[in-house]
């Protein structure tokens, strides 16, 4: 975001630091949090038997992408009952 500072009789365009932290703070999380939602992914495709590479896979059929989103779902609602008992 910009904004004018006015300084000695002068106009200047700034960037806010705080914004720029945000901004920083957001791709650093956002960056972590795929990879490790990739990590999963890989980790739910070896357990039901599917071959993942990495990057695009758009080899697997409707039913293998199933198996896996499927197994990801199944272990992100144990993980949360193991968690609230």
């Amino acid at each position: 975001m910009l904004f004018k500072v006015a300084k000695n009789n002068k106009t200047v365009s700034s960037k806010s630091k705080t914004h720029k932290t945000r901004k920083t703070h957001r791709k650093t999380a956002t960056s972590i949090a795929r990879s490790s939602m990739e990590r999963f992914k890989m980790e739910a495709a070896k357990e039901v038997g599917v071959h993942l590479k990495a990057g695009y896979n758009g080899h697997l059929t409707a039913k293998q992408a199933g198996l896996i989103g499927g197994r990801m779902v199944k272990k992100m609602i144990d993980s949360y009952k193991n968690s609230h008992k």
